[in-house]
């Protein structure tokens, strides 16, 4: 896609991004729109061949990272710093989904879910935050978050449980970052289909939710990156502690 140069001279991390989700197409927008991007995953060998492939577009450093292990978020924040000179933008895309009745989940099954989606993405925003602050204020953080935040669907207790607070956390740390100048919002997709998602879930499922949505398709990554990168961007300054639904779902 063509850009407009609407994140010019950012330097802006996506967590998650190895591989063809919604990490990998924020920081492809991100580079088309003039960034310079810093992406990161736990996945150190797709890590690299997707730093390798987002090369082609612009400036892009990788930094292995998994979001449970605070000393790696840090590192990640210091490395971006280091490599460019500053922070501006964080996107925290990492998360991690499955689909297990209550009755059935284990207590591990439903600490990882929530270490990985919400106690994750409160580690980024929080070093992202100090990181803002000791550059003298200004910055935004994009968190990515569902709507089984805010749906029933069964099997995504655990799921829509840290989705439901990566919302809650967006506007509530929003309001802690105003003094500071920073903006944190969200994204809310409904179903956006990648091949990684086609292999953990079933075709029948897939079928289901997409005969929900009102366009009868799943969204593409792509199209959840552009609401991402909108609300990076200058043309989104007035919107702080909002999460936006990227979906077309019927109630």
């Amino acid at each position: 896609m063509k850009g407009h140069d609407l994140l010019a001279d950012k330097i802006v991390v996506v967590t998650a991004s190895a591989g063809t989700g919604i990490g990998s197409a924020a920081a492809r927008r991100a580079l088309e729109e003039g960034a310079r991007v810093v992406i990161s995953d736990r996945h150190e060998r797709r890590l690299a061949e997707t730093a390798e492939e987002l090369g082609m577009l612009g400036p892009v450093h990788a930094i292995p990272c998994d979001v449970t292990d605070e000393d790696q978020v840090c590192a990640l924040i210091d490395g971006t710093a280091e490599r460019f000179g500053r922070l501006d933008v964080m996107i925290n895309n990492a998360g991690l989904g499955g689909t297990r009745s209550v009755m059935e989940m284990t207590d591990e099954e439903w600490s990882r879910v929530l270490d990985v989606t919400l106690t994750g993405t409160f580690r980024c925003t929080r070093a992202a935050l100090r990181r803002f602050a000791e550059q003298g204020g200004g910055g935004v953080i994009v968190n990515n978050a569902s709507v089984v935040g805010w749906r029933a669907q069964s099997g995504q207790a655990h799921y829509a449980a840290a989705k439901a607070g990566v919302m809650a956390l967006t506007r509530c740390s929003a309001m802690d970052a105003a003094d500071l100048g920073v903006r944190i919002n969200a994204v809310a997709p409904s179903l956006a289909t990648h091949p990684f998602l086609a292999k953990v879930t079933s075709e029948e499922l897939l079928r289901d939710l997409e005969k929900r949505e009102a366009f009868g398709r799943s969204a593409t990554p792509e199209e959840v990156a552009n609401v991402m990168v909108f609300l990076a961007s200058d043309y989104a300054s007035y919107l702080t502690g909002e999460v936006v639904s990227v979906s077309s779902q019927h109630p």
